[in-house]
């Protein structure tokens, strides 16, 4: 039988106050790129007229085309809510 693959514990000497930067951190990601994710979300949903059935194949190749990865989770979250 092959391991089993978990996540391995958190270790309890890990204090919030370690943890603390890497919130602000993010926090202050988004709150400094929300409006260019959603300007991006914006213009990839306007080419869906234009595009018709390739849309959603471009749209997920202009997606994954996105640095970091959490922008691109940013204008995917914003392109969802759009689509609503």
């Amino acid at each position: 039988m092959w391991p089993s693959r978990c996540k391995p514990a958190r270790r309890a000497a890990m204090s919030e106050n370690n943890e603390q930067p890497a919130r602000a951190s993010r926090a202050a990601f988004h709150q400094a790129n929300q409006a260019r994710a959603e300007a991006e979300a914006q213009r990839l949903l306007a080419a869906k007229a234009q595009l018709g059935g390739h849309w959603l194949g471009w749209v997920a190749s202009e997606l994954y085309a996105l640095k970091p990865p959490t922008y691109a989770q940013m204008v995917r979250r914003e392109l969802q809510r759009l689509s609503r």
